[in-house]
């Protein structure tokens, strides 16, 4: 087996660690590692990535559901109109992008450097919300209250992004589930698990109308994703709830710039 197989399936046991520690972040994982270990054209590894994650993530959805610690009501509010956008950015805008996007200091822009940097550039913004963010106190037994318009509006936003990265949208889901549902931040972890899984599968169906698929690798990377899922979820149990969000938060930061620098520098 090639090397750089290797290391990408060992790659996928970590995407797996993260979703099962945070209940997002694989995705972030995903990409880098199938475009720069692998070596897979990026619009393809974000088609990869929807699959790998979607699966995966419905697999830790299931572990949650049994333990209660899933909110089936705020998921589907919030996965109703993101199932929606991240289709039709998969089916119809992703393939609209130009090769060549636009120059820049006599740079060219490709479809390839500008999916990346934008992907960076989600995560950058994303990981200054879980540092920095505002601290809230949300009690296990609160009353969970439902923000409807703004709850639609995110899921719209996390789809088309979704859509165009090939991301989970867990680092955006997250803040939004606990900001807006008022979800307990384990619970909002678990919820999150489910909006992924449902909302990348049905991204990841408008790429098959449009690519041809790898099935062996992907089923592969996403059987060793499962393995980790499970080993993340047993130990997510021993970490507290602040250190999640914050040690998410510098994870996504430290991703971005490396994902930046490899495109720009």
């Amino acid at each position: 087996m090639d090397s750089s197989l290797i290391f990408g399936y060992l790659g996928a046991l970590v995407v797996g660690l993260v979703l099962g520690l945070i209940g997002a972040g694989g995705s972030i994982l995903t990409v880098p590692i199938m475009v720069y270990i692998v070596g897979i054209n990026p619009v393809l590894a974000t088609a990869y990535s929807l699959f790998v994650v979607g699966v995966t993530s419905l697999i830790g959805a299931i572990r949650n559901l049994k333990k209660k610690m899933v909110d089936v009501k705020t998921a589907m509010i919030f996965a109703i109109p993101a199932f929606i956008a991240v289709y039709l950015t998969r089916l119809l805008l992703v393939p609209a992008i130009p090769e060549h996007v636009f120059d820049i200091g006599g740079h060219s822009i490709t479809k390839d450097i500008f999916i990346m940097v934008f992907f960076a550039l989600i995560m950058l913004l994303a990981s200054f919300s879980m540092i920095r963010g505002k601290k809230s106190i949300t009690l296990e037994n609160q009353e969970i209250t439902y923000n409807f318009p703004l709850i639609a509006i995110e899921g719209v936003l996390v789809g088309v992004l979704t859509g165009i990265v090939g991301a989970g949208g867990g680092f955006l889901i997250i803040p939004a589930l606990v900001l807006l549902a008022k979800l307990p931040m384990k619970k909002a972890v678990g919820t999150s698990l489910l909006i992924i899984a449902a909302k990348s599968l049905i991204g990841f169906i408008g790429d098959v109308q449009n690519m041809a698929i790898d099935w062996l690798f992907v089923l592969t990377f996403t059987a060793i994703s499962i393995l980790g899922i499970l080993i993340g979820m047993y130990f997510s149990k021993f970490i507290s709830n602040a250190k999640l969000k914050k040690g998410f938060g510098w994870f996504v930061l430290l991703m971005a710039i490396y994902v930046i620098f490899m495109e720009l520098g």
